[in-house]
């Protein structure tokens, strides 16, 4: 659901707030202006405070009749990662509270209010549980940190909330309709119209399901001229059973966040606008259902992609690349940007290589590749670069078509990169990057800034490696 906790900031501090949080740095000095009538030296000694990031000590305070509450909170050294880790903290601490005054430490302000909203977020059908506070108060950042800080937690809680849709909801057509509400100008290439441009790749992987595919562009256009054009590409696999090559029932019940991809999609187009991104963007989502049945495609079938390359299907839950391919090649013949990322859950080898706490960047561009992982960092999206190792192309041949979408043996066994090397084939010569996240995509706790369920990763570093402009 939308973030409904609201975020402002307040001017004045007055400590006879009913809930109050005030920092201190890990040398258990104050990290604010506030003068609290508290013995706070004190009280950090006898709870044996030690300043860490995430660490809080609740002082009951008397309040006119009654009593409130003091959250005197650790930062530790500071840096963007420890204030988001303290604000989700105090986020997480204060649930079913009507409002929580924070003064706010020095540094990076917006990074800590986007990390309170975000621990905010929260999917229900039903009304169980504790609802998040309903309202934060910010004395020491700016108007404008707090207005990105929202932008960007929303967007994420939308990549979210697309994602932790049940596909009993959600199908291709659903997902097109939520894009039409991305506030910026849509086209939904239907079943048909698939068929008549030639999108054999999405048609394939869409043709076991009742439901059918679609193709989304979404395009945002700065108010001054832009220099530079950006093509963002996402997998939109509103339910992966894998289709004929099944997957087992456990493998299976968290698909209907395959589409997480083209959720961050839909969500960074959306939130151009208020960031005022100075990047013409174009954004495709390749959606399909992968679904077994008497119409499904069958392992051995060979499937003739947009712009004429053939592929034989050795794997039908290798259905991602598939989808992506042709969004990719329509983008090079069609949409002629300057650069091309691509971002999909697109492979299970990734999440053995790098865990579920770091995304995989696979570049053509060593350029491009630095300020995504630079973007990654500044944003708490973190990612990685991975190897496109020229050895592993043999995996990708095939006796009677272009390509194979998977390796016919186990001679590489090196998933994630022929993977991207498959995808790598339809991107055509210019900059182009693909993000596995199929790792970071889902999150089976409720811990920091994350809620069980869908992440929203990739949302907050593809915002703000457009935003600097590149």
């Amino acid at each position: 659901m939308p973030i409904e906790t609201t975020a402002s900031v307040v001017t004045e501090v007055s400590d006879d707030a009913e809930l109050l949080a005030v920092p201190y740095a890990s040398d258990l000095s104050p990290a604010h202006a506030v003068e609290l009538h508290l013995p706070v030296r004190d009280l950090l000694a006898h709870y044996e405070a030690k300043g860490e990031a995430g660490e809080i000590v609740e002082v009951p305070v008397a309040r006119g009749g009654g009593v409130g509450r003091v959250l005197l909170y650790g930062v530790g050294d500071g840096s963007p990662r420890a204030l988001r880790k303290a604000a989700a903290t105090l986020t997480r601490r204060v649930k079913g509270k009507d409002t929580l005054t924070v003064v706010v430490p020095e540094g990076d302000a917006a990074a800590f209010a986007e990390a309170a909203l975000l621990a905010a977020y929260s999917f229900k059908i039903g009304n169980g549980g504790k609802k998040p506070v309903r309202a934060l108060a910010f004395a020491g950042a700016g108007e404008a940190e707090v207005s990105r800080a929202r932008t960007v937690a929303q967007a994420v809680a939308l990549a979210r909330d697309l994602s932790n849709t049940p596909a009993s909801v959600k199908n291709p057509a659903w997902l097109a309709e939520r894009a039409a509400e991305a506030g910026v100008a849509v086209r939904v290439w239907d079943e048909e119209q698939l068929q008549a441009d030639g999108f054999g790749g999405i048609l394939a992987v869409g043709q076991g399901s009742v439901s059918p595919p679609r193709l989304i562009q979404l395009s945002y256009t700065p108010e001054e001229p832009a220099e530079r054009h950006v093509v963002l590409v996402g997998k939109g696999i509103t339910f992966d059973s894998g289709g004929l090559s099944l997957k087992s029932t456990d493998n299976m019940k968290t698909q209907k966040t395959d589409m997480a991809g083209g959720a961050v999609v839909i969500a960074v187009l959306g939130a151009l606008a208020a960031l005022r991104v100075p990047v013409r963007v174009t954004g495709l989502v390749a959606s399909a259902e992968n679904m077994p049945s008497g119409t499904a495609q069958r392992p051995s079938d060979v499937i003739k992609h947009y712009g004429g390359r053939t592929v034989e299907v050795l794997n039908t839950d290798a259905e991602g690349r598939l989808v992506l391919a042709d969004a990719l090649a329509y983008a090079d013949a069609v949409l002629d940007p300057d650069v091309v990322v691509d971002i999909a859950t697109l492979t299970g080898a990734i999440t053995v290589a790098l865990g579920r706490n770091v995304g995989a960047v696979y570049a053509s561009d060593d350029l491009l590749a630095k300020q995504l992982v630079e973007a990654g960092q500044a944003s708490d999206d973190r990612l990685w670069r991975m190897p496109l190792i020229e050895d592993y192309t043999p995996a990708l041949e095939s006796s009677i078509a272009d390509l194979a979408n998977v390796e016919s043996g186990s001679r590489f066994g090196a998933g994630s990169i022929t993977a991207a090397l498959f995808l790598r084939e339809f991107a055509g010569e210019r900059p182009w990057a693909h993000l596995d996240i199929a790792g970071v995509g889902r999150s089976t706790v409720d811990d920091g800034t994350l809620s069980k369920g869908a992440t929203g990763f990739g949302v907050r570093a593809l915002l703000e490696w457009l935003t600097r402009g590149y």
